[in-house]
């Protein structure tokens, strides 16, 4: 499979329009621990982008670097 090189300005733009959408998250924890929510993506910022999870006892990570994304330890999948 060809990997398309993406820069991270485009990065930023993809999650800019996916912004108040709902989202299935899936966050690599490494040694093959992953976890997977829903959530709306509720802010993006020149650094980070957020997640709101729709569990309110939900308890982790919910904030996520653009490297995170790129490098694909988060992966974001739109619910419709």
């Amino acid at each position: 499979m060809k990997r398309e090189i993406v820069s991270q300005e485009q990065v930023k733009s993809y999650i800019k329009n996916l912004e108040t959408k709902d989202v299935e998250v899936l966050f690599n924890l490494g040694r093959n621990k992953f976890v997977t929510f829903c959530g709306k993506l509720s802010g993006v910022y020149p650094a980070i982008f957020t997640i709101t999870p729709f569990d309110k006892t939900f308890k982790g990570q919910t904030s996520y670097s653009y490297a995170e994304y790129m490098c694909g330890r988060v992966k974001l999948k739109v619910i419709d």
